[in-house]
């Protein structure tokens, strides 16, 4: 690609999903509808200088204990004296014989476009458009429901695409668009409205990226005559959580302040019904 040039969007009959934008790692999703051959996975990043190693599971399932089978251990090394990718399964709580690619295609300090491409027999891997691996199936690719993201790597964005509109039986991979990160309505001030309002249970999930330099944020929520019932504000001055009320009253919540400049961070709000 040209320095400069434009990329086309991904169109949106092709996403099965929606993406994520910035996860906190590690991260664990679901992949809807599960994996099976003709989907792609597109995972936006960067490797941090100090990286070691990091790794991308698609797993059946995501139990913590017993540990659920991974299908796929795509795991890039940069602390040895000759960095590599080492690909495995592990089966019923043992790993299987692993497989390893010398000549890593990603930098310490780098960002990085990767693709997994899924096949019929075999998952293809692409780094910045360029194929670096193909990695036999050991288990059955049906079997995958889960992603998984962790170690040392800064996410950007994850998405999970369709490659039905390439011909058939074309050996080229598909273009890798790196997702639209800099979209006008990830801007802020930004505000979404959500269309059936509020219930109990229901949970609001916001993930970002604090700036180098910053001062403070809020989350709020509005009704429709734009009044604010409930606000939550993050001050970096005095490093403190508060609720803040209509009539601008704050109740500092005691939690250790866990944003910090130029990390990602992840918020959840649930809403629980009051007895």
């Amino acid at each position: 690609m040209a320095p400069g040039e434009k990329l086309d969007p991904v169109p949106d009959s092709f996403i099965l999903q929606p993406p994520t934008f910035y996860p906190v790692v590690p991260y664990i999703t679901t992949i809807f509808g599960g994996l099976h051959a003709g989907k792609m996975v597109v995972l936006q990043g960067a490797v941090p200088r100090d990286a070691r190693r990091f790794q991308v599971d698609f797993q059946c399932g995501c139990s913590l204990d017993p540990r659920p089978d991974i299908a796929i251990h795509f795991n890039p090394r940069f602390h040895t004296t000759r960095p590599h990718v080492i690909c495995n399964t592990l089966h019923a709580g043992h790993w299987q014989m692993e497989a390893r690619w010398p000549g890593l295609a990603l930098q310490r300090g780098a960002s990085f476009l990767i693709l997994f491409l899924f096949g019929n027999e075999a998952v293809k891997v692409s780094v910045n458009g360029q194929h670096f691996l193909h990695y036999r199936y050991r288990l059955p690719l049906s079997r995958v429901d889960t992603l998984g993201i962790f170690g040392d790597i800064s996410v950007q964005a994850v998405g999970f695409l369709n490659i039905s509109p390439f011909a058939e039986g074309s050996r080229e991979y598909p273009a890798g668009h790196p997702l639209l990160l800099q979209s006008p309505e990830l801007e802020l001030p930004c505000s979404r409205t959500l269309p059936q309002g509020l219930w109990p249970g229901q949970v609001i999930i916001v993930r970002g990226l604090v700036l180098q330099e910053p001062k403070d944020f809020t989350l709020s929520l509005r009704d429709e005559a734009a009044r604010t019932p409930v606000m939550l504000r993050a001050s970096f001055a005095d490093r403190t959580l508060a609720w803040v009320s209509p009539w601008g009253r704050k109740t500092l919540i005691l939690a250790p302040f866990l944003f910090h400049p130029q990390r990602f961070f992840e918020v959840w709000i649930e809403l629980i019904l009051n007895q």
